[in-house]
């Protein structure tokens, strides 16, 4: 199984939300062997795209020469595209959406009817891929928060997604914060076996790890205490 993982953090390591991909990624492996590449895309040189269409007309070659042909050619090759990233302005950060933004060359100018909208004809077959989006935010809920973020993913992957969202993801990188960090890790641990075991998580393990790890008034006061 190769997944890909593109850390939309430009802290890359250090990101709040690698914490939570990395213990997912630890129960994929405990469920089976994987391949694992992980892409810091803000080491990446990714052109905007700037709507030429060229790719869509020719085949799927840009004509920005750039990091993105190798990238396109690593999606082509994985079974799994892991999006990990935290939330900016209630949706995904920069670098990351120059990325998605290129993968343009995956479909075609023709467009067709899927249920009550319309899709443009990939240039290729792409049902054995998987899509995983994890994604953390500084807030205490996520509540009027994610909303965005997780429409967009499921717009551009309409099928076999899966998605994990995590408030009060700073708490990750706080070592004080270990007594409720720990057992949170491994819930989303449990959660990449039953992924790679199921393909799904149970409802009420993800809705376990979607919560807070402590009160929201609590966290927005240490929050507020410290800036």
């Amino acid at each position: 199984m190769k997944t890909l993982v593109f850390n939309g953090s430009p802290k890359r390591d250090k990101s709040d939300t690698m914490h939570i991909t990395r213990a997912f990624l630890a129960g994929m492996a405990d469920a089976a062997p994987q391949d694992v590449h992980i892409i810091h895309v803000i080491d990446k040189h990714i052109e905007y795209c700037d709507g030429c269409f060229e790719c869509m007309r020719n085949g799927g070659c840009c004509h920005h020469r750039d990091d993105m042909r190798a990238i396109l050619d690593q999606i082509l090759a994985s079974d799994i595209l892991l999006f990990s990233y935290p939330l900016y302005a209630y949706g995904m950060p920069a670098p990351l959406k120059a990325l998605l933004d290129r993968t343009l060359p995956l479909g075609s100018m023709a467009m067709q009817q899927v249920g009550d909208r319309y899709e443009h004809i990939a240039q290729a077959s792409y049902d054995h891929l998987r899509y995983v989006m994890i994604c953390g935010c500084g807030f205490p809920n996520s509540k009027q928060n994610f909303e965005p973020a997780v429409a967009q993913f499921k717009l551009s992957f309409p099928s076999n997604h899966t998605i994990v969202t995590v408030p009060e993801s700073p708490m990750f990188n706080a070592p004080e914060a270990a007594v409720v960090t720990k057992p949170r890790l491994e819930l989303i641990r449990k959660a990449g076996q039953e992924y790679i075991s199921n393909g799904t998580i149970a409802k009420d393990l993800m809705t376990a790890i979607t919560s807070p790890m402590i009160p929201e008034d609590e966290y927005a006061r240490i929050v507020n205490a410290s800036v």
